[in-house]
């Protein structure tokens, strides 16, 4: 579905709407990177406030609704972005704290439901069809949730109630910021109907322009369109899938906690570089970076990947699969690092590289493979007691000497995207 917002369509009923049946709701934080970073800056609140990196060629990880109303939108560049709203005051974003927050309110929802499908780490589907006998109506339950996450996390979330995913989804969307929608299952057609085409789940720019262009600019065009007009105009696949939705018939369950398939990082360079010796410590960098992220989320991982993009954005990547299991940074950045000198680049100007750590299982079981070179106090132990000396001071309070910053050699990147990512 299209992130841009739409305004909630009017009800044709009166009194408050009837949730019978409505037992799928989709849950989502508002602006939550830009939301939890502010837990600790309160005097921010109210202002444009944008998260990411402060370099020209950073992207924007997600800004308030204050700097969200000057134009600025998560994955724009950062120069656009301060061009924008320039104004805005820019935030190196926390990962630490925003994982700490999904997972609590991951558990805020598993304590309602075993039924619940994350989407990301600030959204979720729940079908509380097995609870409404325990905790009441679906309304209700989402009230429950909303206060919850609101009293315990300090943000706010926006929620959709209704018979089926898509409209739920749309629900929430519409709802936001901090709001609650419940479509009603008889009303959901006049709900959907009044909302322009760009609203429908996979109905991004170009399509939108192309229904446009057909005349079609409501859901309700699209719906009394012809089926066999709009397979000619978009394809079978997409004209039948449009049509249905357009309908609100959508058949897809909620499927419980799907698992991360991959977690890594990757870094834009503020100017493209070619130093062999610059890459390897960015790739060191990346390596603990995924490592703590995949720890810290009790995972392991066997197969590792490099991606690296170059000045002109060919992008090319390279992987190794491991015989086991790991979750250690020395073993990831050694395996990273092999990858990047197996390409043999002569001085290529290199704009981004990232590490990536994929076919996770869960640490507990992976079996643990120690090396003959390894101490009796191995470096698995050492990443645990980096990682909570993070935890108790702060990310970066314990790294590899190499890494410390250079004052003289102008290095850094400028953007961090560490988050982990679901590649279904």
């Amino acid at each position: 579905m299209s992130r841009r917002q739409f305004t909630a369509p009017s009800r044709t009923e009166e009194g408050p709407p009837d949730d019978t049946g409505c037992t799928i709701l989709h849950v989502d934080m508002d602006a939550f990177y830009a939301s939890a970073s502010l837990i600790s800056r309160p005097d921010l609140r109210g202002k444009p406030v944008i998260i990411g990196g402060a370099g020209g060629r950073s992207v924007v990880l997600s800004a308030t609704y204050e700097a969200r109303a000057f134009g600025v939108a998560s994955a724009m560049p950062m120069a656009r972005a301060r061009r924008l709203c320039p104004q805005a005051i820019v935030i190196a974003p926390d990962h630490r704290r925003y994982a700490a927050i999904s997972d609590a309110v991951m558990a805020t929802f598993a304590a309602v439901t075993e039924h619940v499908e994350p989407l990301s780490l600030d959204e979720a589907f729940l079908d509380v069809s097995g609870a409404v006998r325990r905790l009441g109506p679906p309304t209700r339950i989402a009230e429950q949730l909303r206060d919850t996450i609101a009293d315990e996390q300090g943000i706010t979330c926006s929620v959709g109630v209704a018979s089926t995913k898509f409209v739920a989804k749309l629900a929430s969307a519409v709802a936001k910021p901090d709001g609650l929608i419940v479509v009603p299952r008889d009303e959901t057609v006049s709900f959907l109907h009044q909302l322009p085409v760009g609203a429908i789940w996979g109905v991004g720019d170009k399509t939108e322009e192309h229904l446009h262009r057909l005349g079609l600019r409501t859901v309700a065009d699209l719906a009394h369109t012809p089926l066999e007009t709009l397979q000619r105009a978009l394809g079978d696949v997409a004209g039948r899938n449009l049509h249905d939705l357009a309908w609100g018939r959508d058949p897809r369950a909620v499927v419980p906690e799907r698992r991360e398939k991959s977690i890594g990082a990757d870094e834009t360079f503020a100017h493209d570089i070619d130093d062999p010796v610059r890459i390897h410590r960015e790739l060191l960098r990346l390596a603990d970076r995924t490592a703590a992220r995949a720890r810290s989320a009790g995972m392991a991982g066997r197969t590792i990947s490099i991606k690296v993009r170059f000045s002109d954005f060919t992008t090319i990547t390279r992987a190794k699969t491991l015989r086991h299991h790991t979750d250690v940074s020395r073993e990831i950045f050694a395996t990273a690092r092999e990858l990047f000198d197996r390409l043999g680049l002569q001085r290529a100007r290199i704009r981004l590289v990232g590490v990536r750590l994929e076919g996770l299982v869960p640490a507990t079981a992976a079996p643990i493979q120690s090396t003959l070179d390894e101490p009796e106090h191995g470096w698995r132990e050492a990443d645990r007691a980096v990682d909570r000396a993070s935890a108790r001071f702060g990310a970066g309070a314990v790294r590899p000497a190499s890494l410390i910053p250079d004052r003289h050699a102008g290095y850094g990147p400028t953007s961090s995207q560490d988050a982990p990512r679901d590649l279904s």
